[in-house]
């Protein structure tokens, strides 16, 4: 059981690896376009592709767990660009998802 959780996460943080360098990419190519700096905030992106989420998670937290959870903290992590969130946690879940190696014996 402990393998196949391993490999869950190990596949997510892989996949947010991936995102985070496609994010990067492509706020490098419009920063390029644009000639200025420009990232794509993480909460604009989620809005993008799938507003009734965003909605039903902000509804969500703000119900059931705590509205200061959202305002200060959540709304802080959706104005970051998208590869500066999907990188460190997709990093996270790599590193919590390593194999450990066996060690031999030490011979002296």
């Amino acid at each position: 059981m402990i393998a196949l959780i391993k490999f869950v996460f190990r596949l997510f943080g892989l996949i947010l690896v991936a995102i985070s360098v496609v994010a990067l990419v492509a706020d490098g190519s419009r920063s390029i376009a644009r000639s200025e700096l420009v990232f794509m905030p993480l909460g604009q992106a989620w809005f993008n592709f799938s507003p009734e989420t965003l909605n039903l998670a902000q509804a969500a937290v703000q119900r059931h767990v705590s509205p200061f959870l959202w305002d200060p903290v959540i709304q802080t992590l959706l104005t970051l660009p998208v590869w500066a969130v999907a990188g460190p946690v997709g990093l996270l879940f790599l590193v919590t998802s390593a194999r450990q190696r066996r060690r031999g014996p030490v011979l002296t």
